[in-house]
């Protein structure tokens, strides 16, 4: 756990926890970035957050703050709008992301051209309310996010549950999507958007690529609806404690919860007791 700092430090701007108008430094050398600003010769905390360092530059990233995204990252959103060749989704961000008909596969992976017969067909492959799994492409010149869904293991989303916590605690890695040892699948979205879902193979995927829009879930055991239902409440528990949200973390979680049942998980002392277990076995690990 990071520390709360008031007073000014000279030359050591660590990692901290500060209050708007916390002192952060009052060496010279320094300069400031978002979320400070000066009086005299100090750097002060203009919002709650974390202090961050990037050479002499001091910022701070405010605890609870909206997805900035950036080219590669990948993203659970929600469709909100069909437009002209284009859907609107919802990212998590100050303003919705845009996926053109452009930037889909079609139907069994079929690689050409889209034409007005595939405009007209929109709705058959997203709907209002659909949950797509994305990458960030580009920037439009609005500062929109520009979204593709060009490989076999985007796409629409089925067989499973949502869960949205703060993206600041989904830290970017090589891959965000994990199967967990209890055979459920799981997207870490880095806006903050969270897909739990039951384990489907990629050879299974790959073979039914002709149904890859279908809006029916697959048959799905009680067993399997109880893995979901526990792997989204660890999920919740550590978003709740603001505790780092990775495949490892999520792991840790789903084992210390075997001894409670699911539905208890997100009770104020289970959620506690656990969550520190977690942060034990998460420092145990480092070390």
């Amino acid at each position: 756990m990071m520390d709360i700092d008031t007073e000014p430090v000279a030359a050591d701007v660590a990692a901290r926890i500060v209050t708007p108008g916390s002192a952060i430094t009052s060496d010279p050398a320094f300069m400031r970035g978002h979320g400070t600003f000066g009086e005299g010769a100090t750097i002060y905390s203009s919002v709650a957050g974390v202090v961050e360092r990037i050479n002499k530059l001091v910022s701070v990233r405010s605890l609870k703050q909206r997805y900035s995204g950036e080219i590669g990252d990948i993203i659970v959103g929600r469709i909100t709008e069909v437009a002209a060749k284009r859907w609107r989704v919802d990212v998590n961000s100050r303003q919705d992301g845009v996926l053109l008909l452009s930037s889909i596969n079609l139907p069994g992976g079929i690689q050409r051209r889209k034409s007005e017969s595939d405009e007209l067909q929109m709705r058959s492959f997203f709907a209002e309310g659909d949950l797509v799994f994305a990458e960030v492409q580009s920037y439009f010149a609005d500062g929109a996010l520009s979204l593709h869904t060009r490989s076999i293991q985007y796409g629409k989303l089925r067989n499973g549950t949502f869960v949205a916590v703060f993206p600041q605690l989904v830290p970017r890695s090589r891959t965000h999507f994990h199967t967990l040892p209890c055979g459920v699948d799981i997207v870490l979205g880095v806006n903050g958007y969270i897909w739990v879902s039951k384990h489907v193979s990629a050879a299974k995927v790959e073979a039914n690529a002709e149904h890859i829009y279908s809006d029916c879930n697959e048959p799905i055991s009680d067993a399997e609806r109880e893995a979901i239902a526990r792997v989204a409440n660890c999920v919740q528990l550590l978003n709740r404690l603001y505790v780092k949200i990775t495949e490892t973390s999520v792991i840790f979680a789903y084992e210390e919860s075997l001894g409670h049942a699911a539905k208890d998980l997100l009770s104020q002392d289970v959620a506690a007791e656990l969550a520190h277990s977690v942060m034990a076995r998460l420092k145990q690990q480092a070390s």
